[in-house]
C-alpha cells in the first residue's frame, strides 16, 4: 500500500509538471541550452545591474550583481562552488553546505523537474495549497544531494509562482511573476526573494527584488563563463620578506589589535567568524561613509541593521589592504559585555588575502603574503572546509563526530548547536546546568546550558576537560543543524594557529596552556561594563549570585572591597572563575538608588571533570 501511495504521488507530480511545462512553452524548452537574464537588483535601499546565466544541460550557473558601488557574484561550474564578496575576495566554497545548495540550484537551473524521471525517486510529494485566495499545486522534492524545496505552480495558469527552500529558522521564498512570452517561452520578468521566519514574517531589510529587462536564449558562451574568477592580488606586506608581525592584547580569550583605516588609528577585535566590520560611531569618526539598510544575524536571536562602506586603505602592521569594504553594524551591548573599547572586527576579508598566524602565547599576530608563509614543521596540519567565511574543521567530541565552526571572536571553548544537542541528548549526557546567558553576540545575548565536556579530538590532537555551552535556541547561528559547535578562543588560545585559505589548511602547534584545566565561572553573574560600575546583565538561577540576592540591572560598585573601576571587566571575570568554590566574595552594589552589600559564596556550576566523580 505504501509503495502504491508513492507511485500515485509521483504520477500526480509528473502530471502537474507536464502541465507546467506546457504552460511555459512546451517543446520549445527542449532546444534551450543556455538562458541568460539581465536587469536590476534592489535590496536594502541599494540597487544596480544584475545578470544570471544558466546552462540547462548541466545545471551550471553564474549570477552577478551590484548594490550601489558594491559588486557581488557566485556560481557553480559543475565542480567548484565559488563566491565573490563585495571586497573582491574569491572564496572557493568546498564545504558540505554550499555543495548541497549548489546541487539544488543546479537542479532548478537545468529544469530537471520537467524531464521524465526528473523528480527524485521516493522523494517527491504533491498537494493543493491556497494562499491569499489563490490556489497552487505544490510539489515538495529533494534533489539528489541537495536541499529539500517546494515548487508552487499556479493552479490557474500552470506557471511556476514560488520556490520555497528551508533556512535556519524559516525559509527563503522566491516569488516569480509578470510572465511574458520570449521566443515561444513564458518567462518571469519580476522575481522577489524574501527571508521568512518560523512565524511567517519577512524582514524587509533582507528582501531582494529582481527586475528582468531582457532575456537571451542560446547565446554563445565562453568556455570559462561559469568558472571562478582569479583572486585579486592587490593586498601586500610593505617589506621585502612579505611578512609582518603585530602585537595583540588577549582579553577574555579575545585578540585586540591596533590598526589604521584611511590613515587614522583604529582598534579591532580579531575574529575568524566575522567580516571586516566597523561600528557606526567608528565609521563616522574615521570618515568612512556607509550606505544601505540590510540586516545581519549572529549568535543572538535578533537581526540588526547592516550597511556597507568602503575605505581607501586598511593597514595592520605592515600589511596593507587597499579599498577595504566594511560592514557597518551597531554592536551595542556586545561592546559593554566585552568591557573593551574597540571599533570593529578584522575578519574574513583580511584573512583571505593573507596567510595569518595567531600566536596566543607570545601575543603576536602574523600576516604573510601568499607564497611567503613557511608552514611550521612541528604543527599538526588539519584540512578545513569553507562553507561561508569561517574555517570549518571535522572533529570528534566524546566519540561523536561533529563539524566545528572556527570562531576566534567567541570567548568560550565549545558552543554546541541546539540541533546537535537535541539529536545526541547532550543535556542529559553531560548533566548540564540550568540555562543562563553565557555570551553576547551580534543580535543580543546567547543563552545556553553550561556543562563539563570530555575529550575533543582534532586529528591527532586531544583537548580534555573543556567547559561547554549547550544551546537550545531556535534562532541565530546556534540553531543551524549544519554544524555541531562553534570552537572559540578558549580552545584556540592553547595553540599557535595558522590559517591558509588557499591551501584550506589550519596549522596547530600546542603551547604550554594546552594541558591546563579550564575553569568556569563560579558566581552565576553575566557582567557588562557600564561606565565606572559593572551592570548585572543576567543572574543564573540557583547560583552563588542568585543565593546572595543579586538581580539583573544591579550596578556593582565593588568586589572584595575593591572598586570595580580599579580593574578591567576581563580581570574580574578571571577572578570569579579562578577563585575556589567556598570563597566568600563581598559585592557592593546599587539598586534603585540605594547602596547595599551582598555576600556570594562561590560554588561550582559544572563538574570539575567529566564523567563527574
Amino acid at each position: 500500500m505504501a509503495a502504491g501511495a508513492v507511485t500515485a504521488q509521483a504520477q500526480d507530480a509528473e502530471a502537474a509538471l507536464a502541465r507546467a511545462k506546457a504552460s511555459s512553452g512546451g517543446a520549445n524548452w527542449d532546444s534551450v541550452q543556455t538562458l541568460q537574464m539581465a536587469g536590476t537588483r534592489s535590496a536594502g535601499g541599494l540597487s544596480g545591474a544584475w545578470q544570471l546565466t544558466q546552462a540547462l544541460g548541466s545545471g551550471r550557473y553564474v549570477e552577478s550583481s551590484a548594490l550601489g558601488a558594491f559588486q557581488q557574484a557566485h556560481g557553480f561550474d559543475g565542480q567548484h562552488v565559488w563566491r565573490r564578496d563585495p571586497g573582491g575576495e574569491i572564496g572557493l566554497l568546498n564545504g558540505v553546505v554550499p555543495l548541497r545548495q549548489a546541487r539544488t540550484q543546479a537542479w532548478l537551473a537545468a529544469r530537471t523537474y520537467w524531464h521524465v524521471g526528473g523528480l527524485p525517486a521516493g522523494h517527491a510529494a504533491v498537494r493543493s495549497q491556497t494562499l491569499e485566495g489563490r490556489r497552487y499545486t505544490l510539489i515538495a522534492a529533494t534533489p539528489d544531494g541537495g536541499d529539500p524545496l517546494e515548487l508552487w505552480f499556479d493552479a490557474g495558469t500552470g506557471l511556476l509562482a514560488r520556490v520555497v527552500v528551508p533556512a535556519i529558522s524559516g525559509s527563503t521564498v522566491s516569488v516569480l511573476s509578470d510572465y511574458r512570452q520570449v521566443d515561444g517561452l513564458q518567462l518571469p520578468h519580476r522575481i522577489t526573494v524574501d527571508a521568512i521566519d518560523s512565524r511567517g514574517h519577512s524582514d524587509p531589510r533582507l528582501r531582494t527584488a529582481l527586475q528582468v529587462q531582457r532575456y537571451a536564449i542560446n547565446a554563445p558562451l565562453a568556455e570559462a563563463a561559469f568558472a571562478p574568477p582569479p583572486m585579486p592580488t592587490d593586498a601586500y606586506v610593505d617589506n621585502p620578506a612579505g611578512i609582518t608581525r603585530v602585537p595583540f592584547d588577549l582579553v577574555n580569550n579575545h585578540m585586540y589589535v591596533d590598526a589604521e583605516v584611511d590613515g587614522k588609528p583604529a582598534r579591532f577585535l580579531v575574529d575568524t567568524g566575522a567580516v571586516n566590520l566597523l561600528t557606526p560611531a567608528a565609521a563616522k569618526r574615521l570618515g568612512v561613509a556607509s550606505v544601505g539598510k540590510l540586516s545581519i544575524n549572529g549568535a543572538g536571536d535578533a537581526a540588526i541593521d547592516l550597511s556597507l562602506a568602503q575605505g581607501r586603505a586598511l593597514r595592520v602592521g605592515e600589511a596593507h589592504l587597499p579599498h577595504p569594504v566594511f560592514y557597518v553594524v551597531e554592536l551595542g551591548e556586545q561592546l559593554n559585555s566585552m568591557g573593551v573599547a574597540y571599533d570593529g572586527f578584522i575578519g574574513y576579508e583580511t584573512f583571505r588575502r593573507f596567510v595569518t598566524t595567531f600566536d596566543y602565547a607570545a601575543g603576536v599576530l602574523t600576516f604573510a603574503e601568499p607564497g611567503r608563509f613557511p608552514p611550521p614543521v612541528d604543527a599538526v596540519v588539519l584540512a578545513f572546509e569553507q562553507d561561508d567565511r569561517a574555517p570549518v574543521l571535522s572533529g570528534v567530541l566524546d566519540g561523536i563526530p561533529l563539524r566545528l565552526w572556527i570562531d576566534s571572536g567567541s570567548r568560550g571553548s565549545l558552543s554546541l548547536n541546539s540541533p546537535f544537542v537535541r539529536r545526541h541528548g547532550l543535556l542529559e549526557k553531560y548533566g548540564a546546568s540550568g540555562e543562563a546567558v553565557l555570551g553576547w553576540g551580534i543580535g543580543g545575548p546567547a543563552r545556553a546550558h553550561p556543562a563539563r565536556l570530555g575529550v575533543l579530538h582534532l586529528g591527532s590532537i586531544a583537548v580534555e576537560g573543556l567547559a561547554g555551552d549547550l544551546s537550545t535556541t531556535g534562532k541565530g547561528a546556534l540553531a543551524t543543524a549544519d554544524y555541531g559547535a562553534i570552537l572559540g578562543g578558549a580552545v584556540l588560545r592553547r595553540f599557535t594557529v595558522g590559517l591558509d585559505y588557499d591551501r584550506k589548511h589550519m596549522y596547530l602547534t600546542a603551547n604550554a596552556e594546552n594541558a591546563a584545566p579550564e575553569p568556569f565561572d563560579r558566581s552565576g553573574l553575566w557582567l557588562q561594563a557600564d561606565g565606572a560600575v559593572v551592570r548585572v546583565g543576567d543572574v543564573a538561577a540557583g547560583t552563588a549570585a542568585a543565593r546572595a540576592g543579586l538581580r539583573e540591572d544591579d550596578r556593582i560598585v565593588s568586589l572584595r572591597g575593591a572598586p570595580v573601576a580599579t580593574r578591567s571587566l576581563g580581570d574580574w571575570r578571571v577572578m570569579l572563575r579562578e577563585l575556589p568554590a567556598g570563597e566568600r566574595v563581598a559585592v557592593g552594589y546599587v539598586r534603585g538608588g540605594k547602596a547595599a552589600v551582598a555576600e556570594m559564596v562561590l560554588a561550582d556550576r559544572i563538574a570539575p571533570r567529566w564523567p563527574a566523580d
